[in-house]
């Protein structure tokens, strides 16, 4: 009798619920929202969503005003039933990898908007002109996306704007201004951060943009395709703390008014075209950072306003055309940490005196004229003089001031907990350089635990470095103390570490935390619904007596278990070795939806085949094309390779490696799907094969896109990951001849107790594996440096690694001259495709250098993935500042006819052996 009143009870409360409080249009929003996601939380869909409490949902006067669901994993598109959310101020739908498509441009029917974050998610297209729409916008931020088009115009009327964040995206054109009487960033005079850097903006900064009633403070347009003049406007912000305009094409004089700049902390013009003298900076004297490298500006003896500048902490002017003695006065600023002047002409003695910064960690002077140095006993930290007079002779040639020396790594840690909340925290403007990071880094850490400090969680930094963009990444790991998962509503409430609540731009510029996707604890929620459908059922059949709805929802159920365990069958053949593969981010595709996606496997739709199976063309529900590879029975890739494929690439998110979609595995059908890149494998390309030439700087791009996919393994991925089968098959091209990094069936996982190296069978591809890791059996991150060195040798010569017996390595050495300033020697070895329509390969001999390096026989001699990508971007700056043509970097042969195929044909996405039709008769893979 109790029970039955009890269920009876459980039905009222059901009943209650069935009258919302919450205003309908929100209702019906929330709901068709949900309906086109995946993974959105449980709570959604029971009840009513104020009264209930939905997760990530805030109400006010029953109508919902915050809708926050950063890292929830959800999956879908933001359909046009947002703009029904009238009265919302906040929408935060960050760190959602798999939220894409359009922005929608109902958007712009929310004006109460405070606040727009949907940082690191995978929204395409323009952004809607209609975000204009939104008046009362305070925060926009955009960035870490794949937004194209022009910044819009209409964006000018966000009058109350205080924070504008578009980085990292696409997005290309002039910037917008009121010039021509139609709005322009330039009216955003509140606004504190303009934040437009890492995009492909091209044309002059405007004049008008810059003016005396700015309240900006940051302003950053690094790494972009800026052109013309720096604009005389610039000294009229007086309140501006950092300035990035640097790795652009900026040319002419910088103003001479710059230094009306007075509450400056980072000036960064580096990497440009500017000329005429370099600018006098006198005044600004709260300036810590400083960069004015690989420009042309006029000679000039070492500049006197440098002893002006008390608070440097960093000094950096490499390639400036300096010339005269350094005076002694300047290494004993108090607060100066690093300087490097390297690539200049100073002369005569350096004399650092005997009044040096004990800040002062490492100056570099590298390829100077110093024919004798002075040097204070006192001082034992990092001095850099190789290339220098003074390094030939008996005084110093011997000294480790003469060698390579490096400064010394930053700390990493290791896990405290087994499902951390991590990732890093992006710094773009820090005020000092990267020596010492840790040091620089405990305040940062000290206002995150205090931000912490009131939950059951535990914190810690490590792992900082300087990228390649010279911005400082510090990864940031957050432990529960209490439960081995986060819940999904503790990640909301606890963890929103949002750019303004983690109030960091005094010291680090402005900084954001960029979380990898978090994967809850499904098991826990699965019985709970489980649990839920058999009570409810249970209530149902003794109140209406529905049996036969029970029978129904509990067969679902077990549907829904399934769908949810692809893995059920996992070793029931016996290529299946092992524990099941544990996926983080892919989707899990049906047999009959692979058969929709391919048309039935038509034979239209067959782009590939090879030793694994075949590939088909496909097209998702969702519109996306996707390359689709099915293995056959006998498949030279089994089920550990499979296995280990869709472990790995569930793991990372980069533009540089190619992205797994999903899978299937149904019925013994082990079916990979990624994202279609259309212009095949490196090898195609390098042979002719797929008709296009590829340019001098398009195979230097190629080679650093490779290297940051890489380095992103080696150094970001958590735990780190090593490729082990870096080959230029395993490279391929995109629309725009992005390399992307492919295949990684053979790759492995560092754990921390493996850190300096793995012990394991010898895996890879004959001519491309490392030779000390053959003999030794002991992997390592710089086996995939020599694999690498080894693509970059094929990038010189076109021949691939081993032809007709004779191996590209030690044929390149044996025909190395060091005294051919232009060609090192390697004429005869290039491939007469690079010398079509062109004067000379500026950087060659760098870059050939750089490869031989990288297949050095012992791995300590190598360099790192990211020492690879900060050298191959100083030769790219090279190119631009000689002047180099950059027109088409993939033209067609002449009037030759030459037949297109498909770029997957012959295993472009193939794991292991490579495919006949390449010819490579001389390689293998090892097992």
């Amino acid at each position: 009798m109790k029970r039955h009143l009890l269920l009876l009870f459980m039905c009222f409360a059901c009943f209650q619920h069935g009258f919302s409080s919450t205003n309908t249009r929100d209702v019906s929003a929330l709901k068709s929202l949900s309906k086109q996601w995946k993974n959105t939380p449980k709570s959604w869909g029971r009840g009513d969503p104020c009264d209930d409490r939905w997760e990530g949902i805030n109400c006010s006067d029953s109508s919902v005003t915050e809708l926050k669901l950063f890292n929830m994993d959800i999956r879908g598109q933001l359909s046009t039933d947002i703009g029904d959310l009238a009265e919302l101020v906040l929408l935060d739908l960050s760190y959602n990898h798999n939220l894409g498509g359009p922005l929608p441009a109902s958007i712009g029917n929310l004006k109460q908007l405070r606040t727009l974050r949907c940082i690191s998610c995978n929204f395409i297209g323009p952004i809607p002109v209609e975000v204009g729409n939104l008046l009362s916008l305070r925060i926009l931020a955009l960035n870490s996306n794949k937004f194209t088009g022009g910044i819009p115009a209409s964006l000018g009327r966000l009058i109350n704007i205080q924070w504008l964040d578009l980085a990292d995206n696409q997005l290309n054109g002039t910037l917008p201004t009121s010039a021509n009487g139609s709005p322009g960033l330039d009216q955003l005079v509140n606004n504190e951060h303009f934040h437009l850097n890492q995009n492909n903006l091209s044309g002059p900064i405007p004049s008008i943009f810059f003016h005396s009633s700015m309240n900006a403070i940051h302003i950053l347009l690094d790494h972009n395709n800026l052109s013309g003049e720096i604009p005389q406007s610039i000294g009229l912000v007086k309140k501006l703390k950092v300035l990035r305009l640097d790795n652009n094409s900026l040319n002419g004089s910088v103003p001479s008014n710059i230094n009306n700049l007075t509450a400056i902390n980072v000036l960064n013009l580096a990497n440009n075209k500017l000329t005429g003298p370099m600018p006098n900076l006198t005044g600004m004297n709260n300036l810590n950072y400083l960069d004015l490298s690989n420009n042309s500006f006029d000679p000039l003896d070492a500049p006197a306003w440098l002893l002006d500048l008390k608070q440097l902490t960093t000094l950096i002017i490499e390639s400036g055309n300096l010339h005269g003695e350094v005076p002694q006065a300047f290494f004993s600023f108090p607060r100066l940490e690093e300087v490097r002047l390297n690539n200049n002409a100073f002369n005569g003695t350096l004399n650092m005196g005997s009044n040096i910064s004990q800040e002062l960690q490492m100056v570099n002077f590298q390829n100077n004229d110093f024919t004798s140095v002075t040097l204070s006993s006192n001082y034992n930290k990092i001095i850099m003089l190789e290339g220098n007079p003074v390094c030939t002779n008996d005084q110093l040639g011997k000294t480790d001031y003469c060698g390579q020396q490096k400064a010394p790594a930053s700390d990493s840690f290791s896990s405290t907990c087994s499902h951390p909340y991590e990732g890093p925290i992006i710094c773009r403007a820090p005020s000092f350089s990267n020596i010492d990071i840790k040091a620089k880094t405990d305040s940062m850490w000290t206002k995150i635990k205090s931000k912490l400090s009131e939950f059951p969680i535990t914190s810690n930094l490590g792992n900082s470095f300087f990228d390649g963009n010279n911005y400082l990444q510090v990864q940031l790991q957050i432990c529960h103390n209490k439960s081995k998962y986060f819940t999904r509503n503790e990640t909301l409430v606890w963890l929103d570490l949002s750019t303004q609540n983690l109030n960091l731009s005094e010291q680090y510029g402005p900084c954001f935390f960029n979380p990898n996707q978090y994967s809850y604890d499904h098991k826990g929620h699965r019985g709970l619904i489980i649990g839920v459908v058999v009570g409810s059922a249970a209530a149902m059949f003794i109140i209406a007596g529905l049996g036969t709805y029970a029978v129904r929802q509990r067969k679902r159920a077990k549907k829904a278990i399934n769908l949810n365990n692809p893995f059920a069958s996992w070793g029931s053949a016996g290529d299946q070795d092992g524990s099941a593969p544990q996926i983080k981010l892919a989707k899990y595709f049906s047999l009959d939806e692979i058969r929709k996606f391919t048309n039935g496997f038509s034979k239209d739709n067959e782009i590939g085949a090879g030793g694994y199976g075949k590939v088909y063309k496909g097209i998702l529900s969702d519109g996306q094309i996707v390359a689709i590879k099915i293995s056959q029975k006998g498949s030279m890739q089994g089920g550990l390779e499979f296995k280990t494929e869709i472990e790995m690439l569930s793991r990372v998110h980069h533009k540089n490696l190619v992205e797994l979609v999903g899978f299937c595995f149904e019925k013994g059908e082990r079916t990979l799907v990624y994202e279609y890149i259309s212009n095949g494998t490196l090898t195609d390309n390098l042979s002719g094969k797929k008709g296009m030439h590829l340019n001098w700087k398009r195979r230097l791009n190629i080679a650093l896109d490779s290297a940051r996919g890489l380095a992103y393994l080696h150094e970001l991925a958590k735990p780190p990951i090593i490729h082990r089968d870096v080959k230029s098959s395993n490279i391929l091209l995109d629309d725009d001849l992005i390399a992307k990094v492919a295949d990684f069936g053979l790759s492995i996982l560092v754990v921390e107790t493996e850190r300096d190296h793995v012990s394991t069978g010898v895996k890879g591809t004959l001519g491309y594996l490392d030779p000390e890791y053959f003999m030794t059996q002991q992997l390592t991150a710089k086996s995939d440096v020599y694999s690498l060195g080894v693509v970059m040798l094929e990038l010189i010569t076109a021949t691939l690694p081993i032809v007709n017996g004779k191996y590209i390595v030690r044929e390149i050495k044996m025909a190395i001259d060091d005294y051919d300033a232009e060609f090192y020697g390697l004429k005869d070895m290039i491939d007469p495709a690079l010398m079509l329509n062109t004067g000379c390969l500026v950087g060659f001999k760098r870059f050939a250098e750089l490869a031989l390096q990288c297949v050095q026989e012992s791995s300590e001699n190598r360099p790192t993935m990211n020492d690879i990508v900060r050298e191959i971007e100083i030769i790219l700056k090279d190119i631009e500042l000689k002047s180099i043509s950059t027109s088409s970097s993939a033209t067609y042969f002449g009037n030759a006819r030459v037949a297109f195929q498909e770029p997957y044909d012959e295993l472009a996405l193939s794991s292991g052996v490579n495919s006949a039709t390449v010819n490579r008769s001389d390689e293998y893979l090892l097992s």
